[in-house]
Formats: structure tokens, sequence, C-alpha cells
């Protein structure tokens, strides 16, 4: 009985952890975006069109967290189909093109 007791907490204080570490549905993140300026991801606003964590994760993004360490965004990625370009791609969301940069680089 003991033994899956631990086992229990054990499990739930991972659960928890992986919760906290993950960028939730009104909060954001902020990655160095060069000379751009920094680059702000909105938790909320994504929710707010419908998207879900597995979405984008582990499948573009890879594990969900830590996010700002992990994650290095060049130039050469902003392209259809690979990270943020997945959705940004001028259909499905608004495309990575110069017209809107500053939607997601903030100086």
């Amino acid at each position: 009985m003991k033994a899956l007791t631990l086992a229990l907490t054990v499990l739930i204080a991972i659960a928890f952890v992986g919760s906290a570490m993950a960028v939730m549905s009104g909060k954001t993140i902020e990655f160095a975006g060069g000379d751009q300026g920094k680059v702000v991801f909105n938790g909320k606003t994504h929710a707010d069109k419908g998207n879900k964590c597995p979405d984008c994760h582990p499948k573009l993004f890879g594990p969900m967290a830590p996010h700002k360490e992990r994650i290095k965004i060049t130039k050469a990625d902003h392209v259809p189909e690979k990270f943020c370009g997945t959705c940004h791609d001028g259909k499905k969301a608004f495309a990575q093109d110069e017209a809107n940069c500053v939607k997601c680089h903030k100086k």
C-alpha cells in the first residue's frame, strides 16, 4: 500500500511540474528575436483560436518545456511547414512575411 501511495504521489508531482513549465492559455513567453526584437508567444491568443498544446507539441517544437533555452528559430526557419510557419502560412494564419513581422517581434 505504501508503494502504491508513493507511486501515485510521484506521478501527480510529475504532472504538476509539466503543467507549470508549459505556456498555458493566458500566459506569454518571450524569445530572443535578434535585430527584429524579442518574439512574444501569447498562449491565450493561440488558445482563443482553438489551438491546443498537442497541435504543436511535441511534433513541431519538441517537449513543452523549457522553451526559451531550447528553441532557436532563425530567419531561414520562417518558411511554411516549419515551426510557426506550419500555421502561419498566409492561409491558416497570417503569413510570416515582412508585412507581419511586428505581429510577433516586439522592439
